[in-house]
């Protein structure tokens, strides 16, 4: 069988970990890195086989030839960069967020139905062992379940440039919240109904109708609640930066390895060695080792196995997109509540 061939757009953080996870993986070919800055995608070129280097898509797409296309631009152009694609009739991994509305991400997902072809959402946190476990162990806790999640960012220099110009499109608990309550929906399995939301503009230096700051709570139709707490910036505190904690009427289940020091380090963000598991009933404490932390950069792969998988094996992508479109509809519900001081219903029977 006959490698996939692949392109990567955007060469920066996350775009640079999926090139090498192609480069890696058996059964993909990597054969072009497409970014506005050459010397960036040379220098990534150069440790990841020598593909060839473009600065424009469309020259890549017809050069090179690729069956799939990863998209690991800003998120502001995601939609248009997937829909392109699509009508190409290439297959797509993107980054998270799918787009920049619901009407976006519906039209991703019924043009990839209709097409017959491939979407998979970067939801990295899906591929980690100690998640999925921790989504296991979360199901076993009873309902109506209280989800406690956070991920605070303390960023300055070049890590607070790239905060701002992600600022520019989206805030903090739109862009990084869509992994969170995506873990929420996979533990509820249950209807979201309604969001509220708080944010503060903590820097002069985003615009005035931004915010980088916010805390948004989404209450399922099962009784289940959640609340999801994200924070940019050089001011944000690395004191209880990383929470993740779950409890239920059997007791409660968290990440308890608390990884100390910087909270920008995006190999940070995933990390867990071992969970918590508290029994009401017995009062006791178990401790459950998760195993070898795989890694930001073993994460990636394991993503791009599962698209090579979900192409050759022709996996059935409609709940997977599904989730996507939902778990987009929540944090922007939250970003419209922080806006208007509204309680957003998601379900029109609560309306």
């Amino acid at each position: 069988m006959s490698d996939l061939r692949v392109i990567v757009i955007g060469c920066g953080n996350m775009g640079s970990s999926h090139a090498r996870a192609y480069a890696a993986v058996d059964g993909f070919a990597l054969v072009g890195l497409v970014d506005r800055d050459a010397g960036r995608a040379q220098r990534l070129a150069a440790e990841t086989g020598n593909p060839a280097v473009f600065t424009d898509m469309d020259v890549a797409m017809e050069q090179a030839r690729p069956d799939v296309v990863c998209i690991c631009t800003y998120p502001d152009t995601h939609h248009a960069l997937v829909m392109k694609c699509l009508k190409a009739g290439k297959h797509v991994f993107v980054e998270k967020p799918l787009a920049q509305t619901v009407a976006q991400a519906e039209e991703i997902a019924r043009t990839a139905r209709e097409r017959k072809l491939k979407v998979v959402v970067g939801y990295i946190l899906r591929h980690h062992p100690a998640w999925t476990r921790f989504i296991a162990e979360a199901q076993t806790l009873g309902t109506p379940l209280v989800m406690r999640m956070n991920l605070n960012q303390q960023s300055s220099g070049s890590e607070w440039e790239v905060h701002k110009r992600l600022m520019t499109a989206m805030s903090p608990i739109v862009d990084c919240g869509v992994h969170y309550v995506d873990i929420m929906c996979l533990m509820t399995r249950s209807e979201p109904v309604r969001v509220t939301a708080i944010g503060a503009r903590l820097s002069d230096e985003i615009a005035k109708d931004m915010y980088n700051y916010g805390q948004l709570q989404v209450v399922f139709a099962d009784g289940s609640v959640g609340w999801y707490e994200a924070g940019w910036g050089p001011m944000m505190s690395e004191t209880a930066y990383f929470v993740k904690d779950v409890i239920g009427p059997r007791g409660s289940v968290s990440i308890a390895d608390r990884h100390e020091g910087d909270s920008a380090d995006i190999d940070a963000h995933t990390k867990t060695s071992r969970l918590l598991k508290h029994d009401a009933a017995s009062g006791e404490d178990i401790a459950i080792d998760t195993g070898e932390d795989p890694g930001h950069q073993g994460l990636c792969n394991a993503e791009q196995r599962y698209v090579l998988r979900a192409v050759r094996e022709d996996l059935d992508l409609t709940a997977h997109l599904n989730d996507a479109v939902n778990s987009l509809r929540i944090v922007l519900a939250a970003d419209e509540s922080v806006r208007t001081g509204a309680v957003v219903h998601l379900n029109t029977k609560e309306r």
